[in-house]
């Protein structure tokens, strides 16, 4: 289904000459291609699954955003205004982001249905919630927030 949207997005783009959304969604395109030939010894011959897929989706804002920060720190802001665009056409494929307050009731039910205690039970607690929450997250906020409830 994600495969199929971004197809369609990047003929759209092609028809409409937007330039921007074009290279960004072949650059997606590309990535996920190499994924597919990375998981073909795991027996994925029909590709990766959709939640790896916004797993990669999410890295690839997560680096752009860093990359605007490293772009306006050097006084390079037609570089940060290009990376800021593409970061909007990758979002188009992402699922609605939860809230501060969603994450917070997210981590606070997966706690409680695991039945994590402290600390060492963190690494469980962040695998339900990527297994749960794919593409939704930002899983470094979710990281700090479980480690100060489960701290």
């Amino acid at each position: 289904m994600l495969r199929q949207r971004l197809n369609d997005a990047l003929k759209t783009a092609m028809l409409g000459r937007d330039k921007r959304t074009v290279s960004t969604v072949r650059l997606i395109l590309a990535a996920l291609k190499d994924r597919d030939i990375a998981a073909r010894p795991r027996g994925l011959s029909d590709g990766v699954p959709d939640e790896e897929v916004l797993q990669m989706l999410q890295s690839m804002t997560k680096q752009r955003r860093e990359s605007i920060a490293l772009y306006e720190q050097g006084g390079r802001l037609e570089l940060a205004q290009q990376e800021a665009e593409e970061i909007a056409i990758i979002e188009r494929f992402l699922p609605a982001q939860l809230s501060a307050d969603e994450m917070a009731a997210a981590v606070d039910g997966v706690i409680a249905e695991i039945g994590a205690q402290g600390l060492k039970d963190m690494g469980r607690t962040m695998a339900v919630l990527k297994e749960q929450f794919a593409g939704r997250m930002d899983f470094s906020h979710a990281s700090a927030i479980v480690k100060k409830k489960l701290g």
